[in-house]
């Protein structure tokens, strides 16, 4: 399903951003993609490239006793 954006430039550009932090053997949460892009839609941005065929990890992991955060790699 491809995503739908009325601001498709801005989502270009962030996924350009991602790719190239992952691809430089980084890891990124939500939290990081926002304070590092001001992306406030990671899972969106990684559909976004694994639309282009792109190969991203996901991994959830605990960061307190009941919660659990997405974190994605290549």
């Amino acid at each position: 399903m491809e995503n739908v954006n009325d601001n498709a430039e801005s989502s270009r550009s962030q996924c350009k951003m991602i790719l190239d932090w992952l691809e430089a053997g980084n890891t990124i949460t939500s939290l990081e993609a926002l304070r590092m892009f001001g992306c406030m839609r990671l899972a969106s941005r990684i559909c976004d490239l694994r639309d282009r065929g792109i190969a991203i990890k996901t991994e959830k992991i605990q960061v307190s006793s009941r919660k659990y955060v997405t974190r994605y790699s290549l």
